[in-house]
């Protein structure tokens, strides 16, 4: 279109386009229902290679031909477990013998010491995530409902792994359909029309399934890790950020069809001035994702390119796709609202938003100082903001089978029973070492693995099994196995075999694994956040050509980032009663916040910088407020519903995520960019464009604010 086309032309050009676009969703749509396929969801392989647990877990393939998972069926019934209760235990546990991926001869029921409930426990051999699933509905449907006063769970590690996949399982259908009505629902009500709403939707859809595509066959292919989460986080990101892009696009096509007659000329002055806005966004929130590859955890390092093949997948379908879609529809895509060639001033169908930036004019230092209080004051909420491991029946949002086993074990049985700590040690310390565990407070019993296999029955006089110099040996724990009493007594256990001379020690289990993993999350953050920093510092410094606002825009977001953190932290105590945040919330949120923050002040600045070569900085930063106001706040909203469809999954990391992000969106758009940093950027004038020419050009717009340019 850059030599002014004739209709002909361009429109044949856009069906090309549009065509060849839709070829490309009849090929890649179906992977969006194939992603749960390629999904790893086994918690244990996220852990760095380094990580205790994991050397811990090299040493047990030793000890034990298969690698397993425990599930632990517990049978209850609080007056007393009977015969016939027995009899029925019995023959489920020869049933639970023939599950394919249990793991042979299964060790003898344990009864409790207060005689009210039974419990078997059951390997289930370590290999994908979604075998062990399998495996544990097939245990779910032999042990069979309540029955008569006695009631029955399956729990242990491979339970609570079903249950997360299961809830993984549905992330496709559920998750995808109310992004998709929330979505059509916030675009009726920006559009107001019966047609324009579906060229953003389709173009998200596009993006969507495009994403798949390459998602799918970097996860089949090893090249990528996909689980659960990353695979629910893509969708929303995608279909939110994706709507934000085709939002500003069309906003600015709207305005430029007031000044060209031709629509396809307003087109191309519409994608020359959005471009680059969308392109630095876009940029912006992909370097931001890959910042994630510097984890120690697997599992952010999954979410970081899975994310941002979503946000470039987005980026190339929002730029040629919906151009096409934009120019097949011209004027009457608008309908009953159709702009008109006028040469109208885009301000004047921004009223509100022009009452606003008058109102930053006349308060510009009052407005930044009381804006900027009242984050800080948000952010007290802080100390409200518990980060810490979720356990086991902190996880879910409502109750699940494998909650209610592990609290049934709690109450008739030392809590760790099924899920040990495994101590690795030399042979020639193994006694002094299990005496050391023995005397550590939190530990129930030690005993060694012998030939029989970890887990298996403890026969007298059996001699430890020794694989290659080593002894294993099992601690089981007085606590729940994910609380933190048992966190704080893995650590305790540590320090003490670790003293033990020439033992070289190491220690593993269920436990061990969230220990590490909260110690790579706390150093993840201590070093992700500042390097996603200095990136999207050295984006809006090549953006916007200048040094002083970049600085500006990133405290205004960081800011905005504490203040949300602080109102969430009094939104998940006392509103959701929630215990607390997953360690990894913090980091997901920042990125997440802060990369997609920063994408409205650059929506915003590069509008106010556009505007002030022409008008000065600001008359410019009253003229692009004005323009960019209702498309920003709509984008804003569209985002922060999309995040809120998170909490359709029953998972409290999730959920927090989404209203996390749903909240910081809501506060940005509407106080940040609104007040903020318009108020800030017009009290500071010319200077905020320091050092380029820029903030040596000062008008008459600089000086009143009136816009009226006195010439270079």
């Amino acid at each position: 279109m850059a030599g002014g086309p004739s209709r002909r032309t361009a429109t044949l050009v856009a069906v090309a386009v549009v065509l060849g676009w839709l070829a490309v969703g009849a090929i890649a749509g179906p992977y969006a229902g194939k992603l749960g396929n390629v999904a790893t969801n086994d918690n244990s392989a996220f852990l760095p290679a380094n990580a205790e647990a994991t050397r811990a877990q090299d040493l047990s393939t030793g000890f034990a031909p298969r690698q397993t998972t425990p599930a632990i069926v517990v049978y209850e019934r609080t007056s007393g477990i009977t015969p016939a209760d027995q009899q029925r235990v019995q023959a489920d546990a020869a049933r639970f013998a023939q599950v394919p991926g249990v793991v042979t001869p299964l060790p003898p029921p344990i009864v409790s010491q207060d005689g009210q409930a039974v419990e078997v426990i059951v390997p289930i051999a370590s290999t994908k995530g979604e075998q062990i699933r399998q495996a544990v509905t097939q245990l779910r449907d032999v042990a069979g409902a309540d029955r008569n006063g006695l009631t029955v769970d399956v729990a242990g590690p491979a339970g609570l792994l079903g249950d997360l996949i299961e809830v993984f399982t549905a992330i496709d259908g559920p998750l995808l359909l109310v992004t998709l009505i929330v979505v059509l629902v916030i675009l009726l009500v920006v559009y107001r029309s019966p047609v324009l709403w579906i060229f953003p939707l389709l173009a998200a859809g596009m993006s969507y399934a495009l994403a798949a595509l390459f998602v799918y066959h970097l996860a089949d292919n090893g090249i990528i890790k996909l689980n659960g989460q990353a695979q629910g986080i893509l969708t929303v990101l995608v279909f939110g950020a994706g709507t934000d892009y085709a939002l500003l696009l069309i906003a600015r096509h709207r305005e430029e069809l007031h000044r060209h007659d031709r629509p396809w000329d307003a087109l191309k002055a519409a994608w020359k001035g959005a471009a680059a806005a969308i392109i630095a966004s876009g940029t912006t929130v992909i370097a931001s994702l890959l910042c994630l590859l510097l984890s120690s955890l697997n599992s952010n390092r999954s979410l970081g390119p899975v994310a941002a093949v979503g946000i470039a997948a987005t980026l190339l379908v929002m730029l040629t796709f919906l151009p096409a879609l934009l120019l097949l529809g011209g004027r009457w895509a608008f309908w009953p609202r159709r702009p008109r060639f006028d040469h109208a001033d885009p301000q004047a169908e921004h009223g509100v938003w022009g009452r606003i930036a008058g109102f930053v004019a006349r308060r510009s230092r009052a407005v930044w100082l009381v804006t900027a209080v009242l984050l800080a004051v948000l952010t007290l909420g802080l100390t409200q903001l518990g980060i810490t491991a979720l356990g086991q029946s902190q996880m879910f949002t409502k109750p699940t089978d494998s909650t209610a086993g592990q609290q049934v074990i709690a109450q008739h049985y030392p809590a760790g029973t099924g899920s040990p700590a495994t101590i690795f040690t030399k042979q020639a310390t193994a006694r002094q070492v299990a005496q050391v565990a023995q005397g550590v407070p939190g530990v129930s019993s030690v005993r060694p693995v012998t030939a029989a296999g970890p887990g298996g029955p403890t026969q007298p006089n059996a001699q430890p099994l020794v694989v290659d110099g080593r002894v294993q040996l099992e601690a089981t724990l007085t606590d729940p196995p994910d609380s933190h009493a048992a966190e704080q007594t893995v650590r305790n256990l540590r320090e003490a075999v670790h003293k033990v001379p020439g033992a070289d020690a190491v220690v593993g289990g269920f436990t061990a694994v969230d220990v590490d993993t909260a110690d790579a999350a706390a150093r993840d953050r201590n070093v992700i956040i500042p390097v996603v920093l200095l990136v999207i510092v050295i984006v809006l410094a090549l953006l916007l050509r200048a040094l002083v606002a970049p600085i500006l825009l990133i405290a205004t977001v960081v800011l905005s980032f504490l203040a949300t953190l602080g109102l969430c932290a009094v939104i998940f105590r006392y509103l959701l009663d929630y215990p607390g945040v997953d360690q990894s919330f913090p980091l997901f949120a920042f990125v997440f916040l802060v990369a997609l923050g920063i994408d409205y002040n650059i929506f915003l600045m590069s509008r106010v910088r556009e505007e002030s070569v022409r008008r000065g900085t600001r008359a410019g930063v009253l003229a692009g407020l004005a323009v960019t106001g209702g498309v920003i706040t709509s984008a804003g909203v569209v985002l922060a519903a999309t995040f809120s469809a998170l909490a359709v999954l029953p998972l409290v990391v999730l959920v927090e995520l989404g209203v996390a992000v749903a909240v910081g969106v809501l506060l940005d758009t509407i106080v940040v960019r609104s007040l903020l940093v318009p108020a800030l950027a017009y009290d500071l004038g010319p200077v905020i464009w320091w050092p380029s020419r820029l903030s040596r050009a000062v008008r008459d717009g600089d000086r009143t604010g009136a816009g009226v340019e006195r010439g270079r």
